[in-house]
């Protein structure tokens, strides 16, 4: 059988299948045989992880087709793009895939002064219009804005992060099995490599969800608190409220209307003065 050689880190793309669609891939393949083809660079496995990992055990034959790309950037670009064209994903796993691909993409430099190398090199004299940004582009090609591609860059970079201290807490984040939020993670990839890894080290173990729940409940009684202060002040806007709507229908002559909405323009004033200060 042909010698593969498996990269971590390519693998460890690859969204983990149930152990359900495992089992059902796996009996495909002894009734049916390995039918398509693994795919390969430079000898490195880049797509077929888990068909290889059942024609291996079960000693089933398989074809190889072999890839060229330039860069092991431009191969993580590809695995990136045909898992995302192939699979289901969930909203944090394409919000991890379109950030490494544009951490990928702002690492391929076509020439010295650095441009993508999507962008075409312009031909001199000849107007061209404005290059897009590797965001803009990727962000057409997702269908998402740029600011998010760039969200998405933070969040891949986190999980990288996580990764490194825990390749099991990383799991538990693309799996679902751990409901952390983006923003969180956005936060996270500006934080000191010590306080990831305490993070991580929380994820794994499952500390990370008894912090959070007790934090959302501390968060809960100081919100419930605040409000019952508050309480007052409600009972006078409403109060306010029902003054402004048994006049309304009063209101006779353009002279009028004017009065009430100066006056009531200078309460909406008031209130988000309140609100700037907050």
């Amino acid at each position: 059988m042909q010698q593969i050689t498996i990269d971590q880190e390519f693998r460890d793309l690859l969204p983990a299948l149930d152990q359900e669609t495992y089992k059902a891939l796996e009996e495909n393949l002894i009734q049916n045989g390995c039918r398509d083809s693994l795919v390969l660079w430079n000898g490195i496995l880049i797509d077929g992880h888990n068909r290889y990992e059942i024609c291996v055990k079960h000693d089933i034959p398989f074809t190889t087709v072999e890839k060229v790309f330039a860069s092991r950037e431009e191969a993580l670009i590809w695995i990136i793009s045909t898992q995302v064209s192939r699979r289901n994903l969930t909203p944090i796993q394409l919000s991890h895939f379109r950030g490494l691909h544009y951490a990928a993409d702002k690492k391929i430099l076509s020439n010295e002064s650095g441009k993508n190398q999507h962008i075409e090199v312009e031909e001199q004299n000849v107007p061209q219009p404005k290059s897009q940004s590797t965001a803009e582009r990727l962000g057409k090609k997702y269908n998402v804005s740029s600011m998010t591609i760039k969200r998405d860059a933070k969040v891949a970079e986190a999980i990288s992060a996580i990764g490194e201290a825990s390749p099991a807490a990383k799991s538990k984040i693309l799996s679902g099995e751990i409901n952390i939020d983006k923003s969180e993670l956005k936060k996270l990839s500006a934080m000191p490599k010590e306080d990831i890894e305490v993070i991580a080290a929380d994820i794994e173990s499952g500390a990370y969800e008894k912090k959070k729940t007790a934090a959302q409940m501390l968060a809960g009684q100081e919100s419930s608190r605040i409000l019952v202060k508050m309480a007052p002040l409600n009972t006078a806007i409403g109060k306010i409220s029902n003054v402004f709507q048994a006049e309304l229908p009063k209101i006779a002559t353009p002279e009028e209307r004017t009065q009430v909405k100066t006056t009531l323009r200078s309460y909406i004033d008031t209130l988000e003065d309140l609100y700037k200060q907050i």
